[in-house]
């Protein structure tokens, strides 16, 4: 049991007897002596898919998902959907573009560091890493003497997705990006 005080994004929890990923807290501390802190989490049920969104007491405890963490590779994406393969026994899964929505901008053509969440032999959900490396294909020229502002500009990765990075990059600069803010990180290695 885990109790809400100790929810964590991307953890996988039991509600209503099947497992949901949690994609977003908001912690809600009360005002009054002796209320409660409420915590709201936006969550995605792993099987259907839906999304829900509950609010828990510090107190009240969800039980933690059995799954298994495999290690996969993002193949390739096709008008089918996004096609990945197991590491360990090479078969191959697919999800449709619909159930990666959220995950496609920083996905890239086989990718490594993705893992695949299993339940009962069943592959319900992908992973990315947390961050990602990807390079810059379009933005604006940089100017001059502008690297001491923190004025930022918006750039078009690779993959489509457009993030602010600051005035200063060019395109063709490889930048690393969270995977979970979707934010400029800094420049890749």
């Amino acid at each position: 049991m885990v109790p809400a005080k100790d929810f964590k994004r991307r953890m996988v929890v039991e509600i209503d007897g099947s497992p949901h990923m949690i994609e977003q807290i908001q912690v809600q501390t009360p005002s009054a002596r002796g209320a409660a802190t409420l915590y709201k989490i936006k969550a995605r049920n792993l099987k259907t898919k839906s999304r829900v969104e509950k609010a828990y007491r510090g107190t009240d405890a969800l039980n933690e998902s059995s799954f298994e963490r495999r290690p996969v590779q993002f193949l390739y994406r096709d008008p089918d959907g996004c096609h990945f393969m197991d590491s360990a026994d090479f078969n191959q899964f697919s999800f449709t573009t619909d159930d990666l929505r959220d995950q496609l901008p920083y996905m890239t053509e086989n990718m490594e560091g993705v893992e695949a969440l299993v339940v009962d032999d069943e592959v319900i959900a992908v992973e990315l890493p947390d961050t990602v490396d990807l390079p810059i294909v379009e933005t604006a020229p940089g100017v001059r003497g502008n690297s001491a502002t923190g004025r930022t500009k918006p750039a078009t990765l690779a993959t489509g997705h457009i993030i602010q990075v600051p005035e200063h990059l060019e395109q063709g600069v490889t930048v690393r990006v969270d995977t979970r803010t979707g934010e400029y990180l800094g420049r890749a290695n």
